[in-house]
């Protein structure tokens, strides 16, 4: 028998169960070294050009300026000083006229001695002199600081120099010191040296003397009476107010005799008139009425709130929402009628521009109007309040009685 050929073995390279990865191509490294020289040189040589200097240039002259137009009143003046034509001898005010126009006319006309007459019997010269000596002294007497406060040199003084300064109706002139602090800075310094320094014109001892108490049913002045609020106070229209005393009020005298029960009732009125800022009410109290039915006036007695301090203090309301809503509206339609084309016609742009101008101005209207509107201040019903009393209110006991 025959021997079977025998098997020749399987390489390992042919068992594998994955290709072959293909290759990579990697760059040169000289390619990229010039590559980053040549952007580098690049990035240099722009930033130096960038950040050279520019020379200004020189601006085109859009005028011709050799060649001036002169005016029609410099046409026929004269060129320089030596063709100003020379003014012949001084004539009389009255007469000038006359003997120039005759003279132009070709009228030889001499005119006439301009100037004072010296009077025959002296010589001119002298007789001037002696006249001018004698009005410098006289001004030099008028004018002098000695008589800076007398009747005579009231007129030549006028009324804001230093030397109108002193005190009227009185012949001596006030010390120069005075004058000068008098016109010191706007600081006050001067106001409040005056101030320490003041006289005081009082007497020592005072002309009043002590008065007994009207009554020992009283209440005197700098008494407080607590109450609160029955109606609230909203300042947008003027009205009517009621409180109710929450406590006794006893006299001021010895402190024993019930004059004011708990729940009388206080009537009287609100400042309504509210400036920009304010946020407290103003109130005023008129009249007294006690649970018996009796009743007294007040004399518009002031309210406070619980610490003392004048008026009452609850909510405020500026009305930014309102104005900030007329602002937008103001800003909308401003912007509404700018919005135009560059190739409209002239009479389209002419309306378009009036219409802007129109709307413009009905948007400023409302701001400003929004802006006049008062603040609105709220006080609720059931406030804490105090009234203080400026004036003695002689009352009778209450049915409470004494204590």
């Amino acid at each position: 028998m025959s021997e079977l050929p025998q098997a020749q073995p399987i390489g390992a390279a042919a068992l594998r169960l994955r290709g072959d990865p293909p290759r990579v191509m990697r760059l040169s490294r000289k390619t990229l070294a010039v590559a980053g020289l040549v952007v580098t040189a690049g990035i240099g040589g722009a930033l130096i050009y960038a950040l050279q200097p520019t020379a200004p240039k020189a601006p085109n002259e859009l005028y011709e300026t050799d060649n001036r137009a002169a005016s029609d009143a410099l046409a026929g003046a004269p060129k320089d000083y030596s063709q100003v034509p020379r003014l012949g001898p001084p004539l009389p005010g009255d007469l000038g006229k006359p003997i120039l126009s005759a003279q132009q006319r070709g009228v030889d006309v001499p005119p006439p001695p301009n100037g004072q007459q010296t009077q025959p019997g002296g010589p001119p010269d002298e007789a001037q002199a002696a006249r001018d000596r004698i009005r410098q002294e006289r001004d030099a007497a008028r004018t002098s600081k000695m008589f800076i406060g007398s009747e005579s040199a009231a007129p030549q003084t006028p009324p804001g120099s230093p030397a109108a300064l002193p005190a009227q109706g009185t012949g001596s002139a006030a010390a120069p010191s005075q004058v000068v602090e008098r016109q010191g800075p706007a600081s006050g310094q001067p106001a409040k040296r005056d101030f320490v320094t003041a006289r005081n014109e009082h007497p020592a001892e005072s002309s009043h003397r002590l008065v007994p108490a009207a009554s020992p049913y009283i209440v005197q002045a700098g008494s407080v009476i607590p109450a609160a609020l029955i109606t609230g106070i909203r300042s947008d229209l003027p009205g009517i107010i009621t409180a109710q005393v929450t406590q006794n009020v006893y006299d001021s005298v010895a402190g024993r005799h019930l004059l004011i029960p708990q729940g009388s009732r206080l009537i009287g009125e609100y400042d309504s008139q509210i400036s920009f800022g304010q946020n407290r009410v103003l109130l005023a109290w008129d009249r007294l009425i006690l649970p018996d039915g009796r009743s007294v006036q007040l004399d518009r007695l002031p309210g406070t709130d619980a610490s003392g301090y004048s008026g009452l203090q609850d909510r405020v309301d500026q009305h930014w929402g309102g104005l900030f809503r007329a602002a937008l509206i103001s800003t909308l339609l401003s912007v509404g009628t700018e919005v135009g084309s560059d190739d409209e016609d002239s009479l389209v742009r002419a309306l378009r521009e009036g219409t802007s101008d129109s709307i413009g101005r009905t948007g400023q209207d409302l701001v400003r109007r929004q802006m006049n509107v008062q603040p609105t201040l709220t006080v609720r019903a059931g406030f804490q309040l105090r009234v203080i009393v400026t004036r003695d209110l002689v009352l009778a006991p209450g049915e409470g009685g004494a204590k």
